[in-house]
C-alpha cells in the first residue's frame, strides 16, 4: 500500500510530479488576486491621493519581491529538513565507493611516537596544537624529564590519508627533535601500569618470561645473559653496580643467576623511566629465584608406547646427564657438533629457564629418552633436540620440536632456527614436518635451517602444536 504523502514530494525517475488539482487552485488564485487589485485601484485611484498612494503601493510591491528573490538564492540550496529534524531522501549521500571513505580513514591508524621538546613553559601546547591542526587524536601521552629537555611519548590515532613524514614535519615544526615513529596496534592501547603490571604477573609465574617481558616492555632490542662463569672456562664479563647502568641504547643489570644481562635496541636511547621499570623486572626475577610451570601431558607414539613430556629445568640435571651416557658419540656429535666430552658442560647451561624453555620425553619409569630446547639467543631464537639412539625415529622428535615452535610463536618470535649437521637427516626431517616455509643455509658442513612462524601453512599441516606446558 502506497503512503499517503504530498504529491509535489512523488517522484518518478528522480523528477518531481505535479498534480493538476494544484495547478487548478493556483490559477484561481491567481485571479482572484486579479481581482482584488482591481477593486482597490478603482476605489483609491478615484480619490483625492489615489496617484501617490498607488506608486508607494508599487514601491513596496517592488522591495518585497526583491527582498523575496535575495532570501531565496541564499537559502535555496540548504536541504528540506523534516518534522523530525532528519534530511529528506532527497538530500541522503549517494551510495557507491566514490561516495564512502576508506576503512583506515574512518578508523584512523594508530601510531607510537616519542620526540623531545624544550623544558619550557608552552612547548608541549605547541606540540598537541600542530597535532590537532592535522586531525590527530592524542590517546596517551607520557613525558621523561632529562637535563637538556623533556621526552614526551604518544600514543596517538590519525587519518589514513596522513603519512608518517608528514606528522613527523608537523612535529618538527612544532620544536620537536629526535623525533621517532611506529606503526601500533590495540594492545598499545593498554595504558603502561596495566601492561607492566601484567609482564611482573607473567614473569613471576615462569622464569624464561624474564626475557619475553623485558622485549615486550621496550620494543624491538636485543637481550643477552652474559654468565658470570662461561661455560667453555675463561674470564666472566666486568660486573656492573647493583643498581645497574644506562649508557644512551644499551643497559646493564645484574643477571638473576649472577654476570650480566645486556639490553641493547638501535637508535632510540632508552629513557630513564623505561630503565627503572626493566629494572624492577629483573628484580622481581632474581628475588623468585628458578621457577617453571608445573605440568605434563602424557603422548602415544605411533608405536603405541606412552611418553611423558614435561618442562625440566635445573633439577632434572642428574637425569639429563644420564640420558648423555646412554646416547652414542655420534648422537651427541651430531647434537653438539663439537668435541663430545664438553656435552655435559653445557647441560646447566641449556636447562636453566632463564635461558629459554626446555621440554622432556620421559618414560614411565621416569627415564628421560628426549630433550628440546627453545633457546632465547639475543633478538633470535634457536631450537634444539637430543633424542636416545633407541628412542629415535619414533616420534620423539618430532613431538618435542612442534611443541617448542608454538611456545614460540606464542611468545611472539617471527622465527626460528635449528643449527646441525648437513648428514643429521632426522633434524631435516623434523624441521620439514613442521610444515612452515624454511631457509636452508651451509656453510663449512654445518646446516642453520630457519623456519618462518607462519600461520597460514600451519594450519593444515601436522605442527606445530598448540602449547600446552607453559
Amino acid at each position: 500500500m502506497t503512503p499517503d504523502i504530498p504529491d509535489v514530494t512523488r517522484a518518478r525517475h528522480g523528477r518531481p510530479v505535479h498534480h493538476w488539482r494544484r495547478d487548478v487552485v493556483e490559477l484561481a488564485a491567481l485571479f482572484t488576486a486579479v481581482a482584488v487589485a482591481d477593486a482597490v485601484a478603482n476605489l483609491i485611484g478615484h480619490g483625492p491621493d489615489g496617484p501617490a498612494l498607488l506608486v508607494i503601493s508599487a514601491i513596496v510591491l517592488a522591495a518585497t519581491a526583491g527582498f523575496h528573490v535575495w532570501w531565496s538564492r541564499r537559502h535555496g540550496h540548504a536541504p528540506p529538513v523534516s518534522d523530525t529534524g532528519a534530511r529528506t531522501a532527497a538530500a541522503a549521500r549517494p551510495a557507491g565507493p566514490s561516495g564512502q571513505p576508506a576503512a583506515d580513514e574512518v578508523a584512523g591508524v594508530l601510531w607510537r611516537m616519542r620526540t623531545t621538546v624544550k623544558d619550557e613553559p608552552g612547548s608541549l601546547a605547541a606540540l598537541c596544537t600542530a597535532l590537532a591542526e592535522r586531525r590527530v587524536d592524542i590517546l596517551s601521552l607520557q613525558t621523561h624529564p632529562l637535563a637538556d629537555g623533556t621526552v614526551d611519548e604518544f600514543l596517538l590515532r590519525a587519518p589514513g590519508t596522513l603519512a608518517a613524514a608528514e606528522i613527523t614535519r608537523a612535529v618538527a615544526l612544532a620544536g620537536g627533535t629526535a623525533t621517532w615513529i611506529e606503526r601500533a596496534d590495540a594492545h598499545d592501547l593498554v595504558d603502561a601500569p596495566t601492561r607492566v603490571l601484567g609482564l611482573a604477573a607473567r614473569t613471576a609465574l615462569d622464569t624464561a618470561e624474564l626475557p619475553l617481558a623485558l622485549r615486550q616492555l621496550l620494543g624491538r632490542c636485543t637481550i643477552r645473559t652474559l654468565p658470570g662463569a662461561p661455560a667453555g672456562g675463561g674470564r666472566g664479563p666486568e660486573p656492573v653496580p647493583a643498581g645497574g647502568v644506562l649508557e644512551d641504547t644499551v643497559m646493564r643489570l645484574p643477571a638473576p643467576e649472577g654476570g650480566v644481562l645486556t639490553v641493547e635496541r638501535p637508535h632510540l636511547p632508552f629513557t630513564p623511566t623505561e630503565f627503572a621499570r626493566a629494572r624492577a623486572l629483573v628484580e622481581l626475577d632474581t628475588r623468585l629465584g628458578p621457577r617453571i610451570p608445573r605440568g605434563h601431558d602424557v603422548l602415544t607414539l605411533p608405536e603405541g608406547d606412552h611418553i611423558t613430556v614435561r618442562r625440566v629445568d635445573t633439577g632434572d640435571l642428574p637425569a639429563a646427564r644420564a640420558m648423555h651416557d646412554r646416547c652414542s658419540p655420534h648422537t651427541l656429535g651430531l647434537r653438539y657438533h663439537g668435541p663430545v666430552g664438553d656435552a655435559d658442560r653445557y647441560l646447566n647451561h641449556l636447562l636453566s629457564p632463564r635461558f629459554g624453555r626446555t621440554l622432556a620425553a620421559q618414560t614411565a619409569s621416569g627415564r628421560i629418552v628426549g630433550l628440546g630446547h627453545l633457546l632465547w639467543d639475543g633478538d633470535e631464537t634457536e631450537v634444539a633436540l637430543l633424542v636416545e639412539d633407541a628412542w629415535q625415529q619414533r616420534g620423539v622428535g618430532g613431538e618435542l620440536l612442534g611443541r617448542l615452535v608454538a611456545l614460540a610463536a606464542e611468545a611472539g618470535c617471527e622465527s626460528v632456527y635449528a643449527v646441525t649437521k648437513a648428514s643429521n637427516t632426522g633434524m631435516v626431517a623434523a624441521m620439514r614436518g613442521l610444515g612452515l616455509p624454511l631457509d636452508y643455509q651451509v656453510e663449512e658442513g654445518t646446516l642453520v635451517i630457519t623456519a618462518r612462524l607462519d600461520p597460514t601453512p600451519a594450519a593444515t599441516a601436522p605442527g606445530p602444536r598448540p602449547p600446552r606446558l607453559g
